[in-house]
């Protein structure tokens, strides 16, 4: 006959592969939080030049976002093992006090060699505490969950030795860059751009990827085809540790200070959430890089729409916790067939026929 029920078949099985692709309801639901923003006020995507760079509510979304981006980044890898880093936060409050703390005692704070030392001995640590936390996983078989909440405690009281208790401020014009602009765009979200985009093409162009994709999966299949899992969950643990602690440069850099106490407090939760809702599933396997960047994004939105909307400090977390919920059950395709199921299953009240021309002349 005509082609027209073949076109209409192909365009029917590309909106489900639409409707099906990862990314999609990510991406709809930070569309419509900017809408209920920009809603609320008209000049909410407004993005304009001031003291030499871009200023906006959208540049304050990337910029603030490029922490939890980067923290977000290590936990999908964590996560997609089957593990859990919740010493994230406490590996920023370190990072930053060890940073700060080096240029407070420094002769020349100003210098680019010195601001380089404390970023390399940040690093170095965190290195450090990505080791230990994968070493205890993967060698001494701890459970991931009880291997970093041993730093997550603890990690907190050595940043507070650190900063010995106090809020360590510095002035490095070099340190401040890390936080700052550059090129009108704000300098960590360039860095956390390069991160990422380099962080994909290794995962994704190379056998990396399938990897972890594999003992996240199935560690038992992957153990017997001689997958090293050992040296991959260290490896994925150190590389969130040093996400954090480039996350805690960031944090630290904005405020040109160091506080062991609240830098980073709860981010973790808040990494394991944008993860969540990127796609990636708590029980390891298959994971999805730029559904964690759009799950930070979507996170600190929220944060943003808190403040826009005049949501009471009090109610703050059950608002975006209420959001959040609303995200997962969305894009939950066993939720969404369950909706679609009901509505198919609803009984339609009967049609009523139209009288025949007899019935039309025994009624006349």
């Amino acid at each position: 006959m005509t082609p027209q029920p073949a076109t209409s078949d192909a365009a029917g099985g590309i909106g489900r592969r639409m409707a099906g692709h990862r990314l999609l309801w990510p991406a709809l639901v930070l569309f419509a939080l900017l809408l209920g923003n920009l809603a609320v006020h008209h000049d909410f995507l407004s993005v304009r030049v001031r003291d030499g760079h871009l200023y906006g509510s959208l540049v304050d979304i990337l910029r603030f976002g490029a922490p939890l981006a980067l923290v977000a980044l290590g936990m999908t890898l964590v996560i997609a093992t089957r593990g859990i880093d919740l010493s994230v936060g406490s590996t920023v409050a370190i990072a930053g006090a060890l940073a700060c703390g080096h240029l407070s005692t420094a002769a020349r704070p100003g210098s680019v060699a010195t601001t380089l030392t404390a970023v390399a001995l940040a690093l170095a640590v965190a290195l450090v505490l990505g080791l230990a936390n994968g070493l205890l996983v993967s060698g001494l078989g701890v459970q991931p969950i009880v291997a970093t909440l041993i730093l997550m405690v603890a990690g907190r009281g050595v940043a507070q030795l650190i900063t010995d208790g106090q809020i360590i401020t510095v002035t490095s014009a070099p340190y401040k860059m890390i936080g700052g602009y550059w090129l009108l765009l704000p300098f960590a979200v360039l860095l956390a751009a390069v991160i990422v985009a380099l962080t994909a093409f290794v995962i994704r162009r190379s056998a990396l990827g399938m990897l972890i994709e594999s003992v996240g999966g199935n560690p038992a299949a992957s153990r017997l085809v001689g997958i090293r899992a050992g040296g991959l969950l260290t490896l994925v643990y150190v590389f969130s540790a040093l996400c954090a602690a480039v996350a805690g440069l960031m944090i630290s850099s904005n405020v040109s200070s160091a506080d062991g106490n609240n830098a980073g407090l709860w981010i973790e939760l808040d990494a394991i959430l944008a993860v969540v809702v990127g796609g990636t599933a708590l029980t390891g396997g298959r994971f999805s890089l730029g559904g964690t960047v759009l799950g930070a994004l979507i996170i600190q939105t929220l944060s943003t729409t808190v403040y826009t909307l005049g949501v009471p400090p009090e109610t703050t977390l059950v608002f975006k916790a209420f959001v959040v919920v609303i995200v997962c059950l969305v894009q939950s395709p066993v939720f969404r067939a369950k909706v679609v199921r009901r509505r198919a299953t609803t009984p339609r009240p009967p049609a009523t026929a139209s009288p025949t021309p007899r019935e039309r002349e025994v009624r006349a």
